[in-house]
Parts: C-alpha cells; sequence; structure tokens
C-alpha cells in the first residue's frame, strides 16, 4: 500500500506529518477524572478540545498498558490490555475516534526491546531451558572467576545502575536486561518473537485505528551476541558502560526495515523512532533517509542532553554549559539534512529530562520564568522539523521545587538508583553533586502533574510553515554568549515547494540572558514597532506583553526577550 515517508497522505508533495504539531501525553499526570490520584484517558478524552484548540495535529499517548508499574508503564505485561487505573480498552477506542472527529491522529508507544518480568512470554521463558519461548529473550550461563565465584556473562552496565544481567535461580542462567532488573530484553535474533511483536504490539493497535507509534529504545533490538566484555573506563567499578554492544548493532537496520515492510508501510502508520547514543548524522541518516525506508523521523539526543553527565555512572553529575555549545548542537542538528532526502524533529523536553524553562531558561523569579519560557517557545517554532511538545509546556511548567526531599518525593527509579548508588560510595562530594543534579535534571520534574489552571496560548499559525518548518537554517553570532540569532530562509530543503516571488527570510534573535542586550554592538540594526517597515523588514512576533511593546527599543533587548523579524 504505502512506504514510510509514504506520499499518499500528504498535501501536496509534503507528508502530514512534517507540518504537523505533535503532543506527548503521559497519562499518569495529565488529567484524573475519578479522585484516584492517577490520570487517565476519560481525562484525556476530557481535554481533547483544549488539545484540538491549541493547534494540535498529533497526540502521542505515552503507555497506558497493562503494567507492574516498575517503571511507569514502561516495563509492559500485555500489550493488548490497558492499565485499569487508566481506564478499558473501549476508552482507548473512543479517544481513537474522537481525535479522528476532529482531524487530529493519535499514536502510542511502542515499547518492544523488553517487556515486563511479569508478561506470559517472560513467564514461559523462565519456566525451563526447553520452553519454546525460551530464546524469545537472552539467556547466558554464568562465569566463574579463578576462585570459583558466579560472574554475570559480561561486565555491562544497565542504564539504571548496576549489571544488566539477573541471576534466575530456577533455570541457573542469566537474563540481560538494559534497564530495571523487571524489564527482561527481548530477543529480536529470533524470527517467532518479531512476528509476535508485530501482530500483538503493533497490528492490533493498528487495526483499531491508531496512525502510528513513537518507537522506544529503537536502535538496541540488535546487541552483540558474541559478548564480549566493554572495555574499562570507569576504573574501580565492576560494571562498564558498553552501549556499543547494543546500540546501532550489526543487525538494526535489517530489524527495523523489516518493521517497515510487514506493518507500518501497509497500514501508512507514521513512525518517530528513540535513537539514543547516536551522536553522529552519518549515524543518524541511515533511519530516516526516505530511500532506506525505515522511519520517518527520529529523536536525536545531543542538545537534550546538555548538562547531564552521561548516559551511565555519571549521568546526574550536573555541569554548566555556555550558550556557545547550545547553539553549536542546535546548529549541527539544523543543518545535517541539507542536500539529504531524511527528516528532523524540534523538542527540548519530554518524560525522561527536567523541564526546558529550568535548564535552558531561567526560573528564578515569575518575570524571568515568564521571559524565558516565551523565548524558549519562540526557539523551538523557528527550528525547522516537525514540532513536539511534552504535556505542560505549552504553560512554562518548570521542574519541582528545589527544597522537595529527595528521598519522599522523587519516585523514578533511574533518579532513586543513581541517588541509592552515590549514598552507597559514601563519598560525600558525590553525594552533594548527585542532589543537585537530580534536582535539576531528574526525569520526575516532566512526571509531576499537569497545571490546568493555565492561562490561554497562543503560537505561529500554518502561515509560516514553508520558512519555520522547511526553511533552511544559518547560524549568526555563535561564539556570542549572550544572543542565540539565526536566519531561516524558505530557499532551503525543498525549493519546488516554494514559488521565487513567495520566497522569505525570518532574523530570529533571542536574549538567553538576565541581562539587557545591544543589538547594535553586533551589527543587527532591525526594525522595533510591530508592522512597521525598515528596508523590507518588519516585525513578525516579539515575547514582550502587549502593555510592554509600546516602548521597545530598536538596539536593545530585554532580559530574555526575543523578536523574529521578517524580510521580503
Amino acid at each position: 500500500m504505502g512506504s514510510v515517508n509514504d506520499t499518499s497522505l500528504c498535501v501536496g508533495k509534503t507528508p502530514w506529518w512534517k507540518e504537523a504539531v505533535f503532543y506527548q501525553v503521559y497519562p499518569a499526570s495529565f488529567k484524573d477524572t475519578n479522585n484516584d490520584g492517577w490520570g487517565d484517558i476519560p481525562g484525556l478524552i476530557a481535554k481533547i478540545d483544549y488539545l484540538h484548540d491549541l493547534g494540535v495535529d498529533c497526540v502521542w499517548l505515552s503507555p497506558m498498558f497493562e503494567s507492574p508499574q516498575k517503571d511507569m508503564g514502561y516495563d509492559i505485561s500485555d500489550y493488548q490490555a490497558v492499565f485499569s487505573r487508566y481506564g478499558t480498552l473501549s476508552d482507548v477506542d473512543y479517544l481513537i475516534s474522537a481525535c479522528h472527529t476532529r482531524g487530529m491522529k493519535l499514536i502510542l508507544d511502542l515499547v518492544v526491546n523488553h517487556t515486563s518480568d511479569q508478561h506470559p512470554w517472560f513467564q514461559e521463558s523462565r519456566s525451563s531451558k526447553t520452553n519454546p519461548k525460551r530464546d524469545w529473550y537472552m539467556w547466558k550461563p554464568a562465569r566463574y572467576d579463578a576462585n570459583g565465584n558466579r560472574m554475570p556473562p559480561t561486565n555491562w552496565r544497565s542504564y539504571f545502575a548496576g549489571p544488566t544481567w539477573t541471576w534466575d535461580e530456577h533455570t541457573q542462567e542469566y537474563y540481560l536486561h538494559l534497564y530495571d532488573t523487571s524489564q527482561p530484553d527481548l530477543n529480536w535474533e529470533n524470527p517467532e518473537c518479531r512476528k509476535a511483536i508485530y501482530d500483538e504490539a503493533m497490528r492490533f493497535w493498528l487495526d483499531r485505528g491508531v496512525d502510528g507509534f513513537r518507537i522506544d529504545t529503537v536502535n538496541k533490538y540488535s546487541k552483540r551476541v558474541d559478548f564480549p566484555d566493554a572495555p574499562v573506563t570507569m576504573p574501580g567499578e565492576t560494571d562498564q558502560p558498553a552501549p556499543e554492544m547494543w546500540c546501532n548493532g550489526p543487525r538494526i537496520h535489517e530489524f527495523i526495515r523489516e518493521m517497515n515492510e510487514q506493518v507500518l508501510a501497509p497500514y501508512n502508520a507514521v513512525s518517530v523512532g528513540e535513537l539514543s547514543n547516536t551522536p553522529l548524522p552519518e549515524q543518524v541518516l541511515p533511519y530516516v533517509s526516505a530511500a532506506a525506508k525505515e522511519l520517518d523521523m527520529v529523536f536525536e539526543f545531543s542538545t537534550i542532553r546538555l548538562g547531564t553527565g552521561g548516559p551511565f555512572h555519571g549521568k546526574y553529575l550536573y555541569r554548566e554549559f555556555p550558550l556557545s555549545e547550545l547553539k553549536q548542537y542546535v546548529a549541527t542538528w539544523q543543518q545535517w539534512l541539507e542536500g539529504t532526502d531524511g527528516w528532523h524533529t524540534v523538542f527540548c523536553e519530554n518524560h525522561d529530562n527536567g523541564r526546558a524553562v529550568s535548564r535552558f531558561g531561567d526560573d528564578s523569579t515569575a518575570e524571568a520564568w515568564e521571559a524565558s519560557a516565551k523565548t524558549i517557545a519562540l526557539w523551538q517554532a523557528t527550528l525547522t522539523g516537525t514540532i513536539f511538545l511534552y504535556q505542560g509546556q505549552e504553560i512554562g511548567m518548570v521542574n519541582m521545587p528545589k527544597d522537595w526531599p529527595i528521598e519522599a518525593e522523587y519516585k523514578d527509579v533511574e533518579s532513586l538508583n543513581f541517588y541509592k548508588e552515590a549514598k552507597a560510595s559514601g563519598d560525600v562530594e558525590r553525594i552533594r553533586k548527585t542532589e543537585e543534579g537530580l534536582r535539576i535534571l531528574a526525569r520526575d520534574h516532566s512526571r509531576i502533574p499537569m497545571q490546568w489552571d493555565a492561562s490561554p496560548n497562543s503560537g505561529f499559525t500554518k502561515e509560516y510553515s514553508g520558512l519555520f518548518v522547511h526553511g533552511a537554517f544559518r547560524p549568526v553570532l555563535q561564539e556570542d554568549e549572550t544572543l542565540f540569532v539565526y536566519v531561516k530562509d524558505d530557499q532551503g530543503f525543498e525549493e519546488g515547494d516554494v514559488q521565487a516571488e513567495k520566497r522569505r527570510k525570518a532574523l530570529v534573535v533571542m536574549n538567553f540572558s538576565g541581562k539587557p542586550a545591544n543589538l547594535q554592538e553586533h551589527n543587527l540594526d532591525v526594525a522595533a514597532t510591530p508592522g512597521c517597515k525598515h528596508g523590507e523588514e518588519r516585525l513578525l512576533v516579539t515575547t514582550l506583553r502587549k502593555k510592554d511593546m509600546s516602548s521597545m527599543e530598536a538596539g536593545t533587548l530585554r532580559p530574555w526577550e526575543s523578536r523574529v523579524y521578517l524580510s521580503f
């Protein structure tokens, strides 16, 4: 029927998802309708008009499947059932209909690198070494040291701290888990396992009308099956970081092409993959090239991971970074697609990171919060690619208060594991730095309840999609540590779609600091009054409130103020 990057559902030459606004809903904290302390699918249905009015084209619903909730639903025990606190299958069917009747779409989280250890597949797999599903997971015998002590098959360290292997007493072997011990990894080398994934986790939902998937950990399905030890990069530690053993593995593109060919393409299903530990553009392009027929889009995390100490041992040892470093990452991932047939995503928040205003902006005062939140919104809205918003981002939600105690208020399995590991070290400075990092970076911050008393919001209309969604990105003043400036030019990636006489440019000027910024010092001579012209430029938008616009200064940006100038 179709293929990845299919054009049968396009407007003109452009697939619908390129110009769509996606909005991620984390169901546990979005909207609670029965006062049990958990958000639910009826809550999302109740707010579907809010999302429609906001301009959302597609809702991404984070896992709502049956689960023991050891990792907030990313440990699935039944792909075809709904966790009772979230609702029922009928609720999901109604949600699909509610989206479609409003011209919106719905995608689900596809979590198929691993399951819960309570999933029937794993229960069968661990029942005996001869069970037909034994090879649906990754089992290995123990190793022994010179003194006869039992050791895991490899020295690989998991994402949630500790080894990637857990001993199963019943069958006397270890099973692999890149994440929590309760999340055993599926064995994608087994074709029967892959077929079950396609049938039970994908076709079941596509047949019910969902429009595609955000695909969790999409580049981790192919492991090094010779299972070598990782090199020692953390001296003194038993378990070593080993992403090279499972990220972008030897058969990964084969597996994803098969998934597309057998499931995604026949349903014209949109796909956006979570692509971690893939920091080079030449590594990313094979996943999103239209010719490769794998995925429509991916999330690449270089920008959103700024400030972290890496994904393993020191993840929550926060480090300060200059604005120029942020700008360099943005420039790299805005320009890498030029001359290719791939596509990109634009995002600065999700369920795995602290809030953007608390990380990239300033939440120290009400004035700084409002100004920096608007600047971050303008920054995201003027970048090339498909926009993904996370719930609460549209109202500038911030991190939890810094005085909330970690042991009492932080619930995430990753946060707590890293904190426990720091405390077990006995290193007072490491404990202090880990606490500081968690208060900025922890996944818990994005998972607190959505604040429904927000004021109305507004943003860019589709009128400028050719310029902002598709336009070429040209950085300016890259070394400046106060101003973030770039030009968007719709003579960019898809020149055939824009008539020559309608080609436009936009100058985006943002003050990423709490101090006034003089534009003329940087030879940025731009207009100040809305609607007026300066040469061929006019002010398109500013983050100032209307009451403050009469006092705008042409050559000066207020703290955290941003503007977009349009030229023809």
